[in-house]
């Protein structure tokens, strides 16, 4: 469901809008630029998700330890 949200802005950066993205495009590129600041995922089903994906895991787990063994070389 969509809400109606009334905003201020300068007029330099309403006739910015305007122009660049266009007439009646302005709510969406708003809240395309806005959620993710403001929406948080729920990580933790997110992780649990990743998780059972096995081929990832696996993957992920050769990364962590050719990287390790990579820190482990660096002089310091």
């Amino acid at each position: 469901m969509q809400k109606k949200l009334t905003i201020t802005v300068d007029e330099e950066v309403y006739a910015g809008l305007h122009k660049t993205i266009g007439p009646r495009k302005i709510s969406k590129f708003v809240e395309e630029l806005v959620r993710p600041h403001v929406i948080r995922p729920n990580l933790e089903l997110a992780y649990n998700q990743m998780a059972k994906d096995k081929k990832r895991e696996e993957e992920a787990l050769r990364w962590a330890e050719t990287t390790f063994k990579d820190i482990a070389r660096e002089k310091r």
